[in-house]
């Protein structure tokens, strides 16, 4: 029986302990290897090629939702589940539309957990049900109110991406934007390929522009008369 081989991403070595412990007791899991940021993740995904990735959301340098969409995009077969103290359910939809096969709480029981990422394993989304269950109740209120739903003409932008967004409206270099929210240069060009994309626009001037037709940041004077 061959076994899956993981790669453990998470800025916290006990944790990765831990997690390591649990999956090498198990006859069909094994650990890879590890990593503690996003980049690690995506040099070891590189290097390793495992089966599965259990990636932490938050973490320094880059973060776990970057690494996962940039991995899925050169390893599209790897199975990508996400850990996080957080149920933001902002996240846990930017998670699904990068790639990832699942998201749990690192609350979650060991048992529930292996299960979990066995299913995953067979294409099985990785969510618990009190997760399903926020999941269902988005899709509701899309359909509730049309105007959100996440479509070609109307694309919902995360809180972070309007942020982003706004800033390099406001003339931001990246640098300067990743300094004002504390997050890397790579995890800014992440969130600007991600606006362009949705929006359909080519350029930051594009971007400006549609901030400001957007009311997210006034007209100059010159825009307005």
């Amino acid at each position: 029986m061959s076994k899956t081989r993981v790669l453990l991403v998470d800025d916290h070595a006990l944790f990765r302990d831990g997690l390591a412990r649990i999956l090498n007791s198990q006859i069909d899991f094994e650990v890879a290897g590890e990593a503690k940021n996003g980049l690690e993740a995506i040099a070891e995904a590189q290097r390793l090629q495992p089966d599965l990735i259990l990636m932490d959301v938050g973490m320094p340098v880059c973060d776990g939702l970057e690494a996962t969409q940039r991995i899925k995009q050169e390893f599209p077969n790897v199975t990508i589940v996400m850990l996080t103290v957080n149920d933001e359910s902002e996240k846990l939809f930017e998670a699904i539309r990068n790639g990832a096969q699942g998201y749990l709480l690192k609350s979650i029981q060991r048992e529930e957990m292996l299960s979990l990422l066995r299913g995953a394993m067979h294409g099985e989304a990785a969510i618990t049900p009190s997760m399903a269950g926020r999941m269902l109740e988005e899709f509701r209120r899309l359909d509730r109110h049309p105007s959100l739903a996440l479509d070609e003409k109307h694309p919902i932008l995360t809180s972070r991406e309007k942020e982003v967004l706004v800033l390099v409206a406001s003339g931001a270099s990246n640098k300067e934007v990743a300094e004002k929210l504390n997050v890397s240069i790579h995890t800014v060009k992440s969130h600007i390929r991600k606006i362009l994309d949705k929006l359909h626009l080519t350029s930051r001037h594009e971007a400006a522009s549609f901030a400001q037709r957007e009311g997210l940041i006034p007209r100059s004077r010159k825009d307005a008369v």
